[in-house]
């Protein structure tokens, strides 16, 4: 079993960055991809940005691609997101999920263990 704690989130201005940290509990992090979602009030969840731990591949929504960079720190079995040029539409609680599930990477029914959530702010 994994359990994944956010971390890093807060309030913030148009065009500043932050960066979101997932502490991976457990014997067997290293067999399960992560990854990041978020959900803006009143809309679903949404993928963020999703890491393999094997091999480090890396998967981001359209949307986020280019601004937001996942990454991992094995010693630490902690996963990052480096969010920069955020804009308030990038407002919204952010999850971190573990998982191996049956689905694709992007599909939130693939990851088996969430955390709790940070909220992310950012202001125009």
């Amino acid at each position: 079993q994994v359990q994944p704690v956010e971390s890093g989130g807060g309030l913030v201005q148009a065009g500043d960055s932050l960066r979101l940290s997932c502490a991976a509990s457990g014997r067997t992090v290293s067999n399960y991809d992560m990854a990041w979602f978020r959900q803006a009030p009143g809309k679903e969840r949404e993928f963020v940005a999703a890491i393999v731990w094997r091999n480090s591949n890396t998967y981001y929504a359209d949307s986020v691609q280019g601004r937001f960079t996942i990454s991992r720190d094995n010693a630490k079995n902690t996963v990052y997101l480096q969010m920069n040029s955020l804009n308030p539409e990038d407002t919204a609680v952010y999850y971190c999920a573990a998982g191996t599930g049956p689905y694709s990477r992007y599909d939130s029914r693939r990851y088996n263990y969430w955390g709790q959530g940070t909220q992310v702010t950012v202001s125009s």
